[in-house]
């Protein structure tokens, strides 16, 4: 479980492609690195990873092909920074919202706007998920948990609004035009929707 509250924008530090599986590693600070074990759940740019090993201070994970081909864990380089968050501990404060790391997709960076001190993000996005979307509701977008600031269903598209700090935090000062981001939807928000979903379509199989 995470908080969508990114701790760090780290970089790749090393990075083995091979068919159907990424092998990359990241160095962590020694806070991020505290009580960190093998086995262990970190948020990779919003996707749950489990630790695979460690050398010095670099932490080594493993995407395989689903995770490949969902996310934009597949553009990823050797200097590509991402952003992490470890997992949630028992009683610890949720400023953001609760977030599983289970990824739906990706949407593309349609659009940058640039204001003092501000940053307008515009996505386009994938109609079957963008269902479970709503105006001023939570989105998980690459790890960070953000409120939709606009939702457009007919051009299937979303905005986010982003302060100083979450871009001093967080990769997404970096995004351009045609970049991918990794889109986590409301858990129930999206429980809510399948069901009433299922009923409506028991209910009135024919309409």
């Amino acid at each position: 479980m995470y908080t969508g509250i990114v701790q760090a924008c780290l970089p790749i530090s090393q990075l083995k492609k091979q068919e159907g599986l990424y092998s990359f590693s990241i160095p962590f600070s020694e806070e991020l690195l505290r009580d960190l074990e093998t086995g262990a759940s970190v948020s990779v740019n919003g996707v749950c990873f489990t630790v695979t090993g460690f050398k010095g201070d670099e932490v080594s994970f493993e995407a395989v092909k689903e995770t490949l081909e969902l996310t934009n864990i597949k553009a990823l380089e050797v200097g590509t920074l991402v952003n992490i968050e470890r997992s949630a501990k028992y009683d610890v404060e949720v400023g953001g919202h609760i977030m599983t790391g289970h990824v739906v997709g990706t949407a593309v960076v349609a659009d940058v706007e640039v204001t003092p001190n501000n940053l307008r993000l515009t996505f386009g996005c994938d109609p079957e998920w963008l269902k479970y979307v709503f105006n001023k509701g939570f989105l998980g977008i690459n790890g960070a948990s953000l409120t939709v600031a606009m939702l457009n269903r007919k051009t299937a598209e979303i905005a986010v609004n982003l302060i100083p700090e979450t871009l001093a935090r967080t990769n997404f000062g970096l995004l351009e035009m045609g970049d991918e981001v990794n889109v986590e939807t409301e858990a129930q928000t999206q429980a809510i929707v399948d069901t009433v979903e299922r009923v409506m379509a028991d209910r009135f199989p024919d309409t």
